[in-house]
């Protein structure tokens, strides 16, 4: 892993396409701007965890609504 320090205005390059960029540093939080072709799914690491358990689980429809479909419903959820 690599640790870097940065200030508010101070941009991370990844690779040719990804620029993270400090926009806010609080106490105890930092806020960043992420600019990434649309191609790059970017998560959080807890909605990524969440998707993975969600993957193994068995298929639980989220409403009792039968005019949509389960992944209308399921993409709408979240």
């Amino acid at each position: 892993m690599l640790v870097i320090s940065r200030k508010v205005g101070e941009k991370l390059y990844i690779g040719d396409d990804i620029t993270i960029t400090i926009t806010k540093n609080g106490r105890n939080r930092v806020t960043i701007g992420i600019d990434a072709p649309n191609e790059v799914r970017v998560l959080r690491a807890e909605v990524a965890e969440a998707d993975a358990e969600e993957q193994t689980l068995p298929f639980r429809a989220l409403s009792h609504d039968t005019s949509s479909s389960p992944r209308t419903t399921v993409a709408t959820a979240r």
